[in-house]
């Protein structure tokens, strides 16, 4: 299928969304709820473009829209420029002191007057529900989007430490305004009001996940994990074995 895209044409694949082309291609659209590997949310709005598709010409979520054949789209006209910094103003209210948000905000060159602003407002989270759909993937379901209106959040049931949660830290992970609290100190991992043992690895003896991730990983692929790896320990391993099996082959 081939989309023009602000006046050159690019090649996409069945099932691609015009972000994933755009960023394929090295094309900038902002976004702050897309994440590789997660599909498309739509609730930042910041990957906003034009569409046009015959003769009619329509607003869309670049991370949900899937690209169709001949399609042109337009990433950065007037218009899209004023609906992205009404969005950046609108978070920058919400989280004044989010040093990723006032980046985006300097860069779109968005100013809100003072009066406006609650400098002792200590508030990170934008709502983009990107945790929440990180922790859903993983089949734990430990935090949600609860309340509505201004109380909206993100959180555990009632605030306490929840059952379901393995300390993964994926929330973490994903979150693109750091608004997730995730301390690790003398062997012991807080995240979501909960403390967590850290596991050591078995080779290199550095404490890299907790006791229930593994315990979950194990239990998703039916085994029974006999030494425990972190990422650096277990691709010196796979390194380890693939010389082996090409030395044995030689």
């Amino acid at each position: 299928m081939n989309v023009k895209i602000d006046g050159k044409y690019y090649s996409g694949n069945k099932g691609e969304t015009l972000l994933e082309l755009a960023r394929r291609n090295e094309i900038e659209i902002p976004s702050l709820c897309y994440k590789e590997g997660f599909e498309g949310l739509g609730r930042c709005r910041l990957c906003l473009v034009e569409v046009i598709e015959g003769n009619s010409t329509k607003t869309v979520s670049s991370c949900v829209y899937p690209i169709r054949d001949g399609i042109e789209v337009l990433t950065n006209t007037k218009n899209i420029v004023n609906m992205r910094k009404d969005i950046i103003f609108l978070l920058l209210l919400r989280t004044p002191n989010n040093g990723y948000i006032r980046k985006l905000a300097e860069e779109y060159g968005v100013k809100a007057p003072s009066r406006y602003l609650d400098m002792e407002r200590e508030e990170d989270c934008i709502l983009c529900g990107l945790c929440v759909k990180a922790c859903e993937k993983l089949g734990t379901n430990a935090i949600s989007l609860v309340n509505r209106g201004i109380t909206k959040k993100v959180s555990t049931p009632y605030d306490d430490a929840s059952k379901d949660c393995i300390g993964c830290g994926a929330c973490a992970e994903v979150c693109p305004t750091n608004a997730i609290s995730l301390v690790e100190q003398d062997g012991k991992r807080i995240i979501w009001n909960k403390t967590f043992d850290l596991i050591s690895c078995t080779r290199c003896g550095k404490c890299y996940s907790t006791e229930e991730v593994l315990h979950h990983i194990d239990e998703q692929l039916g085994v029974k994990t006999q030494e425990y790896l972190c990422e650096s320990c277990s691709r010196r391993l796979v390194g380890e074995k693939f010389k082996e099996a090409f030395q044995n082959l030689i």
